[in-house]
């Protein structure tokens, strides 16, 4: 949960005049603090009237600064409405003003606010330029010195540079203690703290949250409470302190559903669903986190949404729900990849990564509890996986299609549950029938997926891994380039292992009979893959093979 401000365009107003009482003009100042106060009661319109007054009278009165300032005002207001154009041009307006006028400070935090709308609507590299020259001209300023240093922080979260980010945070966390800013430093040690959690440095995440919830309880700051509950509620989840978990995000829940956030609030729905799914209880653990799915979905929260999704796909493994799972899974990984960077403020690469472990190991998992029923294929799957990604490796696939292949290893025998037990762990061959039976388990695992629609273009190699380019495969006899590559190379890590393998009907054959009966057979698949397989056995002529019994 990221603290408020994390990206702000707010700067600390100059020293105006306080509003005047007895009836004469409103000067300038007066216009820009009411159009602050305003603006941090979340009444933006009447906001942008008073910062519009403030820029007529000061452009009337010449008085630059709080004509600097006024302009810069309304660029924030405009940015929050979502006019990032008319944000844009009058935050350069702002520069140009306070440049002309030597006032250093004032062109500081106009460049700082341009820098947040480069990383919300423009390049990566541009806010970091812009960053880099706000700090060059008014870095003397402790206040711009910690909001730049927040902005580079979260520049290089995004980037997943978690170091460069410590130590940009760090730097935020000094000025704002030189400039006496308390709040200031409760954003920097809630940012530290989620810092340490991404990089698993548990201790020192729960010291920082707890540092910023003291400073947030006493300013008052509900919102940041909830914000620092909720993030010691993760620390408490890593650390499997179920209770803890439970209150704190409980806490965290009151607190914003009183404030109406349902971003927030699904957030700490997920919290409450992960600690029921950690402590066994499956029914509460689907309630709490579907919740959070619509919560996340009606504040159109993407990054709550894909991760709440992802929790539920692992209570469905848990269950033994595996179809289901991957239905989560799938839907998860579409609202990851939609995730934008610059306006969710996460390092998208990593959480794409995560998520793609997540599947890779709920995928492995329905593919083990398969092949439990057979007891000579234990561990089939995973070796054919380790074949196969080798021999993609060898043909140059790229890394989407070898993580294709990995999963369509994995799920490629998923029919064989229909398969029934006597014919799968038969000790003798299999008659005609029961060999017509066995060859229905890739049509089988197809029906199985139907509804299943995944990242991957997996289904063809669960259709067609057994497939020959002689045509004498089956299910639909298809030959040569008809059959998909992926498919290929499932097909031949899956002949290799079953030859290496002890089987129901037979001891299993050493690698060099093995790869001799392929050889002979090597009309099955392309020249191309039954080379590009030898060389990947060759690649790792020592790695573990099973061996005969």
């Amino acid at each position: 949960m990221q603290s408020p401000g994390d990206l702000t365009l707010n700067g600390a107003p100059s020293r105006m005049h306080r509003p005047r009482a007895d009836g004469a003009t409103v000067r300038p100042g007066d216009l820009l603090l009411e159009g602050r106060a305003r603006e941090r009661a979340g009444c933006l319109p009447e906001a942008a009237e008073h910062y519009e007054a403030a820029i007529a009278a000061a452009e009337r009165n010449g008085d630059v600064r709080v004509l600097a300032e006024a302009l810069r005002r309304l660029g924030a207001v405009r940015h929050h409405r979502g006019d990032k154009a008319a944000a844009r041009d009058l935050c350069q307006r702002s520069y140009a003003v306070a440049s002309a006028a030597g006032e250093d400070v004032l062109a500081a935090e106009a460049l700082n606010a341009l820098g947040v709308i480069d990383l919300q609507t423009g390049s990566l590299d541009t806010a970091r330029e812009t960053f880099g020259r706000a700090y060059a001209l008014g870095g003397a300023s402790p206040d711009i010195r910690a909001r730049v240093e927040q902005n580079l922080g979260i520049l290089a979260n995004i980037r997943g540079d978690f170091d460069a980010a410590l130590g940009h945070y760090r730097g935020s966390l000094e000025a704002h203690r030189r400039s006496g800013n308390e709040h200031g430093c409760a954003i920097a040690y809630n940012n530290l703290g989620m810092v340490s959690a991404d990089r698993g440095l548990w201790e020192e995440a729960y010291n920082y949250f707890e540092q910023s919830l003291a400073i947030a309880k006493a300013g008052g700051d509900v919102y940041l409470q909830g914000l620092c509950l909720g993030n010691q509620a993760e620390v408490f989840l890593a650390r499997q302190q179920f209770e803890q978990a439970r209150h704190n995000a409980e806490a965290a829940l009151l607190i914003f559903d009183q404030l109406d956030d349902r971003a927030a609030k699904a957030d700490a729905y997920r919290l409450i669903g992960m600690v029921y799914r950690e402590t066994g209880k499956a029914a509460l653990a689907e309630s709490r986190l579907r919740c959070a799915i619509e919560l996340a979905a009606a504040a159109g929260s993407v990054l709550n949404e894909a991760e709440a999704t992802r929790e539920l796909a692992l209570l469905y493994q848990a269950m033994g729900r595996n179809q289901e799972a991957l239905t989560a899974l799938n839907t998860a990984h579409r609202l990851f990849r939609r995730l934008d960077a610059r306006v969710d403020l996460v390092h998208v690469g990593g959480k794409v990564a995560q998520l793609e472990e997540t599947y890779f190991a709920v995928v492995r998992d329905w593919g083990q509890s398969i092949e439990s029923s057979d007891s000579y294929t234990h561990g089939h799957c995973e070796r054919v996986a380790e074949y196969a990604v080798a021999v993609a490796r060898q043909l140059g696939l790229s890394e989407d299609e070898i993580t294709t292949v990995r999963i369509g290893a994995y799920l490629h025998d998923v029919g064989k549950v229909r398969v029934p037990h006597e014919i799968l762990n038969k000790p003798g061959p299999l008659t005609g029938a029961e060999m017509d039976i066995m060859r229905m388990h890739p049509v089988w695992g197809i029906e199985l997926l139907a509804a299943v629609e995944f990242p991957w273009d997996i289904k063809p190699i669960i259709r067609w891994h057994h497939e020959k380019a002689d045509g004498t495969g089956y299910p639909d006899r298809l030959r040569g380039a008809e059959i998909p590559l992926s498919a290929q190379i499932i097909g031949i890590a899956d002949v290799f292992d079953a030859l290496t393998t002890t089987r129901a009907y037979r001891p299993a054959l050493s690698r060099d009979v093995a790869l001799g009966e392929m050889t002979a057979c090597r009309h099955w698949w392309s020249p191309e893959v039954h080379e590009a397989f030898l060389r990947a056995l060759s690649t790792s002529a020592d790695a573990a093979v099973p061996k005969a019994a």
